[in-house]
């Protein structure tokens, strides 16, 4: 089912409740699209994420949000979905362990279906390939091969006006940038959460990798961190 004539065109958004996603988010409704927000309850660590997403949906004004729940913890391989893999508090040389196998894939499949559903031609997803922890699904040539595929493998794709876009407005920002970015469209950024290993108020360690990469990018920017550390 799609938006109805005349009103603005549905986009499927990718929405974790960290920083970049919130920021995506901000950036297709000020691209005027409809947003149908999404997030995904996959065996993470904390469900911490989750809360920040229906804040961040909320706020940003998402058409509707919804949650699905994709076991991706029934074959751990990571520190996101296996507690008995350690978080790294240190930068690590190559893929780090808190990498979650075909993460991107999945979840860019699954709203590749809503998207057919809701008549949608844009997806938006907020990978970033500069200041990131080195993740394989994160880089431009995996997110041009899915959108390759994603016009092969869907009847929207071969008989659809318009292709579908697979859309990265991050993914050649710096961090500083993308929190710019956020507080000029309005982003309550204290309302996310990023950490790998936030407790269940949400509060970040402080000390992983991506509680680095964020710490860093509000110093780049020059602004307060809004972040509620342990």
């Amino acid at each position: 089912m799609s938006d109805a004539p005349g009103a603005a065109r549905p986009a499927v958004v990718l929405v974790s409740g960290g920083l970049d996603s919130a920021t995506c988010l901000a950036i297709a409704r000020a691209e005027g699209f409809s947003c149908h927000a999404l997030s995904f309850a996959y065996g993470q660590r904390h469900e911490a994420e989750l809360r920040a997403a229906e804040r961040v949906a909320t706020a940003l004004g998402a058409r509707q949000h919804r949650v699905m729940r994709v076991d991706l913890a029934a074959f751990g391989g990571s520190a996101l979905t296996d507690r008995g893999i350690a978080v790294p508090e240190a930068p690590v040389d190559g893929i780090p362990v808190t990498y979650v196998p075909a993460r991107n894939t999945v979840f860019l499949s699954l709203a590749l279906a809503w998207a057919e559903v809701l008549g949608a031609q844009d997806i938006f997803i907020g990978v970033n390939a500069v200041d990131y922890s080195g993740y394989p699904d994160c880089r431009p040539e995996f997110v041009a091969a899915f959108e390759r595929l994603a016009n092969l493998a869907t009847r929207a794709g071969v008989e659809g006006a318009a292709p579908i876009r697979i859309r990265t407005p991050l993914i050649s920002l710096s961090k500083a940038e993308i929190v710019r970015r956020g507080l000029g469209l309005g982003v309550a950024f204290g309302d996310t959460v990023s950490c790998y290993q936030a407790d269940e108020e949400g509060r970040a360690c402080g000390r992983c990798d991506s509680c680095r990469l964020r710490r860093e990018g509000f110093e780049a920017a020059g602004v307060a961190d809004p972040t509620r550390y342990c």
